[in-house]
């Protein structure tokens, strides 16, 4: 699965519904901290990140060290979603 725009959007749009977000899943920059001072989630926002994963785009982040890299950015998301060849499940 290459790293496309359409594969961000995708995640955006996932933690948009997932999370009952308030902002157009456009406006998420690629780069921008999903955490703190970015999007603002915390740490119960983590869980139903990490089960819209697994259940969207069968990819499972199993400890909180995988987590802490790969939930930084709609970035990291995505470049951990090619290096495991997750598809985007319908």
């Amino acid at each position: 699965m290459p790293l496309t725009d359409e594969l961000r959007a995708q995640i955006k749009e996932m933690l948009v519904r997932r999370l009952r977000l308030k902002v157009d899943p456009a406006a998420i920059a690629d780069d921008q901290p999903l955490f703190g001072d970015g999007l603002g989630l915390d740490s119960i926002d983590v869980l139903e990140v990490v089960a819209g994963l697994e259940k969207e785009f069968g990819a499972a982040i199993k400890t909180q060290e995988e987590g802490e890299r790969i939930l930084r950015s709609v970035n990291a998301i995505a470049a951990y979603l090619v290096e495991k060849g997750s598809p985007r499940k319908a």
